[in-house]
């Protein structure tokens, strides 16, 4: 099979595509061979040399994927033919990947495998986030950093969908109107306003940004308030005034995706499939696809993520 390779960590141009086994599938997993594939902030990071894969994912990058299932263990619950999208620890970024069986999902109905690919890493992440860990409800004020990243157009939707407010910060004038679009109630420019001087009384922050803005997040958090945190990419080390949360009662939590025990990510899969297919089917949530590159052409996709100028989604096609 043709994947996307790299010798040693560096700049986008060290992937290049090669040429290697396909994989078997063991017990509980199914082979799929992959149509489109997601590009995610922690691709860049393992490609850099700073997220390295965790022990037994493949060390192929890409952790979302969608297409057919070309092989299955007798006890994955798939059958060859089925068109899944699935969340992958790893090896998305090639003609074929492996999956935990759990792990994978039908492909909404209308769906495109381009935009199927761009669900499970974002969905998988923002419903364990913001509902399981955050506990957000109808009626609550819900903050989103970054609102135009996979991540951010994705937490919008979901917290309109489920009867939240929602607010968001972006880093311009036109991401912030996409923002008010997908459902938020104001967004701001974090470039020109301070979000700690224009928000408050907010019930639950998502937040990826890290050490920078830990202080005004817990600032603006209402009585009872849960900040979760799932990046740092500007720091994880911050100095918290814990008077501030006594007094508020907050909580502060978090987490990452990949580590996590195959079971934990299958039980979030059946959720997702209850409660958000049913909104993605009926397009009431949508998933915004910025850009699809070739999968030969991966670097210029990881350099189009580091210039930030995406929203929503990018893809590869394979």
């Amino acid at each position: 099979m043709k994947y996307i390779h790299f010798e040693q960590a560096g700049p986008p141009e060290v992937l290049h595509l090669a040429e290697g086994p396909k994989p078997v599938p063991g017990p509980g997993e199914v082979l799929i061979r992959v149509a489109a594939a997601g590009v995610n902030r922690p691709d860049v990071l393992q490609r850099a040399g700073k997220y390295p894969p965790p022990p037994g994912a493949s060390p192929i990058l890409g952790l979302e994927v969608a297409g057919s299932i070309a092989g299955a263990a007798p006890d994955a619950g798939w059958r060859e033919g089925d068109q899944v999208c699935a969340l992958v620890p790893g090896g998305g970024y090639a003609e074929y990947c492996l999956a935990p069986g759990v792990q994978c999902l039908p492909v909404p109905r209308g769906f495109s495998m381009e935009e199927a690919a761009g669900i499970p890493e974002t969905f998988f992440t923002v419903w364990a986030n913001v509902f399981q860990l955050g506990h957000l409800v109808a009626g609550e004020r819900f903050l989103v950093h970054g609102g135009t990243s996979g991540i951010g157009t994705t937490a919008i939707q979901l917290a309109r969908a489920f009867g939240a407010t929602v607010f968001a910060t972006a880093g311009s004038e036109e991401k912030c109107r996409v923002c008010v679009e997908l459902g938020a109630e104001r967004a701001i420019n974090y470039k020109e306003l301070d979000f700690a001087k224009e928000f408050g009384e907010i019930d639950v922050v998502l937040d990826m940004v890290g050490a920078a803005y830990t202080p005004r997040n817990l600032k603006v958090l209402a009585a009872c308030g849960r900040l979760v945190q799932i990046a740092v990419q500007q720091g994880a080390e911050a100095t918290v005034n814990l008077a501030r949360v006594m007094q508020k009662r907050l909580t502060v939590t978090g987490s990452t995706m990949r580590p996590r025990p195959i079971a934990e990510k299958g039980g979030i899969a059946s959720e997702l499939r209850a409660r958000v297919w049913p909104l993605l089917e009926s397009r009431a949530v949508k998933v915004l696809v910025d850009r699809v590159f070739p999968l030969a052409e991966a670097a210029a996709a990881h350099r189009y993520m580091e210039s930030g100028a995406h929203i929503g989604k990018l893809i590869l096609s394979v």
